[in-house]
């Protein structure tokens, strides 16, 4: 939106004492980050941190002294499920510790498979392991949150079996029993640990997600404020919430394992962070209408000042319940307002005034010297501000429906995401990779550790495989795991020693674990810290008659470190991940979605079209990483516009399909339809279209008699105008045949 336009056509140019506007939110955030002390979170820890810290260390403690107590073969496996499942949120943890039973349930099934498939036969073997990683790692990049880890967890659970196995097959089923074990008795264990620690958990999952939701609306109102009132900064505050819309999207599964037996809150949650994100996308496309039709609009020039005032009390209102039917009445009074402005009619039809709501000025529609006609631009400029009201609406009704059990509810909604194919093939291929290299590597050299080797290379895969970013994934996990063999080496040979008593050994270790929970809390060492919690019972060799000595310590734990380097090396080589080969791929499939919602055999959908393309721009953020500010900005305002763009020809099509246009109106917008579909490089040229379409349907208004003809033509000028601008401002990140670089891209000015 430019600076220069407002709603009554004042300069918005900014003054020497105004504030520059803020940054990106990512970089903001990097910001505060580097200004915090070295190490403060081990001296000035959160509470949050603090009880995470403790609960899980407990966890993980117990779980270690059941298995001791219950002379199982391989008692580290247990503290080290504990710290795989555990999470700094109860509803994170308890989904984490379902699907991790599910993966290790499905992995042993394979593991007995595998081995009944090919015993003492290594070149038959290492395949089809090679194979069951890729498959699982690649499968995993489709879903989200902890279903990805059930599907790799079941990749390297198989691994794992298998080469405890390998050395005597017949023993396949007890060794899958006894991991089994394992994984139950380490969730088990942070469970109860993580029941006694929560209090009113349901209570608190419900008011959480209230917040979060209310947090949400405010936010969009606060936007909308801005773009109505022409404030600078207003389009790069809504691009900031995207990303907040999608993490919170993403909380609400697990507050639902919190809230236990419910109803369908969750659904309605998500429908109303739907609502949110079309809300914000038709907010771009009503900046775009101010800033190019003329701002000569009394009638427009009033409501929008009525709106403005509702917004601005909207913060205080949202949250007491009591408050929620009134804003209701109020939206559906100011939409009644628009649809009243945006219907063509002659003078002697306008009213003189609407039936005011309660505890709000009334509105006069008509000036003192008569009744007023708007132009064509300002009833366009109020079916774009009626839509917008419409998505606000539906918002707060499916808000309202998430805070309480409605009975006889049976609604659903899943927001759909982006899936990235070629992610997942590169995930597998390396996956499988890495299991065949160390394969080799064990076959040629004989290695005694060789087969504990490639399990833990392939755990270690397949917590990669989990990564957007492996590049940066990676790195924190190597980071993590020379921690863990620093900590181990310190407790082996200076503090194990003196071990006689499992209290004892609890004295040494619960500090040690307590210290990677403290890193697990906090957001910029949590990376490191899992691999650090998750490899550090495994390198201190835990039996119950023996204690690691110096060659089993460096060797054993070697091939855990190797392992790691390994499959650093290998996810930084083989298929590596680029940035910019992201974003180039990113943009390649959006520009080919939104070709095909042009296309007349294919029905688009407005929430799949913005739930996919919210998550690539959350990936575009995340992503950035040391590219510089510019170019960032730059692909996020294009992957925006093309969102805009998608939304508004949808919204054609759906005008088309109610036929109430004549075949007059149709034929310039079937044209226009046309080019958006087959659209590669001469965008300019479909720009000019849209704008030949905008004249054409402008002059058919002028003749028109039939007021619901004249109404559809002005609801698809107000769509065409935004498409034609898109195009136009746009054409560079709108060419998918060549790489983007941002210099020829007009960034909206804020």
């Amino acid at each position: 939106m430019s600076g220069s336009s407002t709603i009554n056509g004042a300069s918005s140019a900014p003054s020497p004492n105004s504030k520059p506007p803020k940054v990106s939110s990512w970089r903001t955030a990097f910001s505060r980050t580097r200004q915090k002390p070295f190490l403060w979170w081990i001296y000035s820890p959160s509470p949050s941190s603090v009880t995470f810290a403790l609960r899980s260390t407990i966890a993980a403690c117990l779980s270690l002294g059941i298995a001791f107590w219950m002379e199982l073969d391989s008692p580290a496996w247990a503290p080290m499920t504990v710290w795989a499942v555990a999470q700094t949120t109860r509803g994170e943890s308890q989904s984490k510790a379902r699907w991790r039973i599910i993966g290790t349930i499905i992995g042993a099934i394979a593991a007995i498979a595998f081995m009944a498939l090919a015993p003492q036969a290594p070149w038959m073997f290492f395949p089809l392991i090679a194979i069951w990683i890729g498959l699982c790692s690649g499968f995993a990049t489709f879903v989200s949150n902890f279903r990805s880890y059930a599907l790799v967890l079941a990749g390297y659970t198989c691994s794992i079996i298998c080469m405890d196995a390998a050395s005597n097959p017949n023993d396949i089923f007890f060794v899958a029993v006894s991991r089994s074990t394992y994984i139950v008795l380490g969730v088990l264990c942070e469970a109860l640990m993580g029941f006694i620690f929560a209090t009113s958990q349901e209570r608190q999952a419900r008011a959480q997600m209230r917040d979060k939701l209310e947090s949400a609306l405010i936010l969009v109102s606060r936007t909308l404020k801005s773009i109505l009132g022409a404030e600078r900064g207003a389009l790069t505050a809504a691009r900031n919430q995207f990303g907040t819309i999608l993490t919170i999207n993403d909380q609400i599964e697990f507050a639902e394992v919190e809230m236990g037996p419910h109803g369908h809150e969750g659904d309605h949650a998500r429908a109303a962070l739907a609502a949110v994100s079309i809300l914000l996308s038709r907010g771009f496309g009503m900046a775009t209408r101010l800033q190019l039709l003329s701002h000569d609009h009394p009638a427009f020039e009033q409501v929008a000042e009525e709106i403005l005032l509702f917004l601005k009390y909207f913060p205080d209102r949202l949250p007491l319940s009591t408050e929620v039917p009134d804003l209701l009445a109020e939206l559906q009074h100011l939409r009644d307002l628009c649809r009243q402005y945006a219907a063509p009619h002659r003078h002697d039809d306008i009213l003189t005034s609407l039936e005011p709501v309660p505890e709000l000025e009334p509105f006069e529609l008509a000036s003192e010297q008569g009744a007023y006609a708007p132009n064509l631009d300002e009833r366009v400029l109020f079916v774009s501000l009626g839509e917008l009201l419409g998505d606000m609406e539906l918002a707060i009704v499916e808000y309202e429906a998430s805070t309480h059990i409605i009975r006889g509810d049976h609604f659903h909604f899943q927001r759909q995401g982006h899936r990235d194919t070629r992610e997942a093939i590169h995930n597998g291929i390396r996956g499988a990779c890495v299991v065949m290299i160390t394969a080799l590597i064990y076959e040629v050299t004989a290695w005694p550790n060789g087969l504990g080797f490639i399990a833990i290379t392939t755990l270690v895969c397949g917590l990669f495989a989990t990564k957007e970013n492996p590049v940066l994934g990676t790195t924190e996990f190597l980071k993590g795991a020379l921690a863990a063999y620093a900590m181990a080496w310190l407790l082996v040979f200076v503090l194990m020693p003196k071990v006689t008593t499992y209290e004892t050994l609890f004295l040494f270790l619960g500090p040690a674990m307590f210290l990677g929970g403290l890193a697990k809390g906090n957001p910029a060492t949590a990376g490191g810290s899992a691999a650090y919690g998750l490899l550090l019972p495994a390198m201190l060799g835990l039996h119950n008659h023996s204690i690691m000595n110096e060659m089993a310590f460096y060797n054993g734990n070697m091939a855990t470190v190797l392992a790691v380097c390994i499959s650093v090396m290998v996810f930084r080589a083989v298929l590596p991940f680029s940035s910019s080969a992201e974003r180039f791929r990113l943009r390649r499939v959006m520009l080919s979605e939104l070709r095909g919602l042009a296309q007349p055999s294919h029905k688009p959908e407005i929430s799949a079209w913005v739930g996919r393309n919210t998550d690539r721009f959350a990936r575009l953020i995340r992503h950035a990483g040391p590219t510089p500010l510019p170019l960032i900005e730059a692909c996020i305002q294009g992957t925006l516009a093309t969102l805009t763009l998608g939304l508004n020809v949808i919204r054609l099509r759906t005008l088309m399909d109610r036929e109430y246009l004549p075949e007059s109106a149709r034929r310039p917008i079937q044209l226009v339809l046309q080019y958006v579909e087959h659209s590669t490089r001469r965008h300019d040229k479909a720009a000019r279209v849209a704008n030949a379409a905008v004249r054409r349907l402008r002059a058919l208004d002028a003749l028109e008699t039939d007021l619901i003809t004249r109404l559809e033509m002005t609801r698809a000028i107000t769509y065409l105008v935004v498409i034609a601008h898109t195009m136009q401002t746009n054409a560079d990140f709108l060419d998918a045949d060549k790489p983007f670089t941002g210099e020829h891209s007009q960034l909206a000015k804020n």
